[in-house]
């Protein structure tokens, strides 16, 4: 309860994923903590699991003008990093154990500042230089709501 009223934000995240021509989205809005250190961004919440809800994820958004980092931290464990117009090779975990897939990151438009903002990355995902999907996600961070 303590951190809610000491970093009071609301995070809105819709994401888009685009596997095989199927077309799949997921939004999913939850408080959590925004901060700007040494002119980045860093925005942070809890993910639950939807078939175990006890269980949750520790995601940590960095932004820093053009890469964003996503850690996720729990039972499964990944780190992506996008970065405009380049290719990483990033440790993404699956229930099967953790995976090697190269991100290119397509656009990275970002509006954060002191009280929030949003921000929006379009990015490929491959395995071995397949195509495995096209996603998106858009983050709107603002500040809640006294009372």
């Amino acid at each position: 309860m303590e951190d809610k009223e000491k970093n009071p934000y609301r995070i809105t995240i819709v994401g888009e994923q685009r596997v095989d021509g199927d077309d799949n989205k997921i939004e999913v809005i939850t408080d959590g903590k925004f901060m700007v250190k040494n002119d980045h961004f860093y925005i942070g919440y809890r993910e639950y699991d939807e078939d175990s809800p006890h269980r949750f994820f520790n995601n940590l958004i960095k932004v820093e003008n053009h890469m964003v980092t996503i850690s996720r931290k729990g039972p499964q464990r990944s780190r992506l990093m996008l970065e405009r117009g380049r290719r990483h090779q990033c440790i993404y975990g699956t229930p099967a154990g953790p995976l090697s897939i190269g991100v290119f990151t397509k656009t990275l438009k970002s509006t954060l500042g002191e009280q929030g903002g949003t921000l929006e990355v379009s990015y490929t995902l491959d395995f071995n230089t397949d195509l495995v999907s096209e996603n998106r996600f858009f983050i709107m961070v603002e500040k809640k709501p006294i009372g």
